[in-house]
């Protein structure tokens, strides 16, 4: 269990730094090709992003490092159920704080994050 902690909790810096540099690469290395983005659409439905989709959006993000923005990560929570994990982070990529649900399954022995469902405010 120690080392799955470990483990994710690495995962969730990853996260963090690919978030600030809003690194495409970097994410794609720890989000599974199949997994999805979910959130709450323009409309006030559910929206639903493949994440290649959602990568495409994050290289024509303006990074936070470029804003000269800075860091406000937290690990909020972690909770580890055999080859299933939920770490829920929160972030800031300016104008906005963002919550983040990652659910994650350990493939081969790898935590990667099969779905993300977020939330957002100013």
């Amino acid at each position: 269990m120690d080392t799955d902690v470990h483990a994710l909790r690495a995962l969730a810096q990853t996260y963090f730094d690919a978030a600030y540099d809003m690194d495409a690469g970097k994410f794609a290395s720890i989000f599974h090709p199949a997994s999805s983005v979910t959130k709450i659409a323009d409309d006030g439905d559910i929206g639903v992003t493949p994440v290649a989709t959602w990568l495409a959006v994050v290289r024509s993000t303006k990074a936070p490092k470029q804003q000269g923005a800075e860091r406000d990560d937290q690990i909020l929570s972690i909770d580890v159920e055999r080859d299933l994990a939920l770490l829920k982070l929160k972030l800031q990529i300016p104008p906005r704080h963002v919550t983040d649900l990652l659910s994650c399954l350990k493939v081969n022995g790898t935590w990667t994050i099969v779905q993300k469902v977020m939330t957002s405010k100013p």
